[in-house]
């Protein structure tokens, strides 16, 4: 007897709906009057991610979810202070560049989760995986984002119920610096000279 997706998997529907509310609730701000179109937009896309990725036997922790919901809202706050604050505030230069972080999380969905609010970090602008490794673009380099990956990385395994290694084991693997547009600035202004002369 066939079943709807909905019926058939309520709370995975209710998880799914939630996350769909808040991702409009972020992109939209909170405005009543959004929710005209945000509703039947968090309705049809419940619906259509129930029949193209069916739930699985684990679904999301609910009470993991409680707490992961404050500390997205609280990081994107802080990721969006830190940008605004480094391009009104010229002494807080940059030095952007790539650094390489290893992953352990097992299932592609706490994977794309991770990946996706990789970017919300303060100093952090986007990420790419590769394998194990994923790349994060960061504002300045000398800033150390391992910690705040690694805290991501936990919340997100809770999320999943997955279980991580040793916070040890979860390093940089290579930092790749750039140069800050002061530093460009300053290089093109210092003359340079012969060997030899002042």
């Amino acid at each position: 007897m066939y079943r709807h997706p909905v019926f058939a998997h309520p709370r995975a529907a209710t998880l799914r709906a939630i996350g769909f509310a808040l991702v409009w609730l972020i992109l939209v701000g909170p405005d009543a009057a959004s929710w005209i179109i945000g509703g039947p937009f968090v309705v049809a896309a419940t619906l259509a991610s129930l029949r193209l990725s069916k739930p699985r036997e684990r679904n999301l922790s609910v009470s993991s979810l409680a707490g992961f919901i404050p500390y997205f809202l609280v990081e994107s706050l802080r990721g969006g202070l830190d940008v605004a604050a480094r391009v009104l505030l010229p002494r807080l230069r940059v030095q952007p560049g790539n650094q390489e972080y290893r992953v352990s999380l097992r299932s592609p969905e706490a994977r794309l989760v991770f990946i996706d609010s990789i970017s919300l970090l303060p100093g952090t602008l986007s990420a790419d995986l590769r394998g194990d490794l994923v790349t994060v673009h960061a504002l300045d380099v000398r800033t150390d984002v391992v910690e705040g990956l690694t805290t991501l990385e936990r919340r997100v395994a809770a999320l999943f119920g997955e279980s991580l290694p040793p916070a040890s084991d979860r390093t940089i693997a290579r930092t790749t610096a750039g140069r800050s547009p002061a530093d460009e600035t300053s290089a093109r202004e210092t003359p340079s000279h012969p060997e030899g002369r002042p």
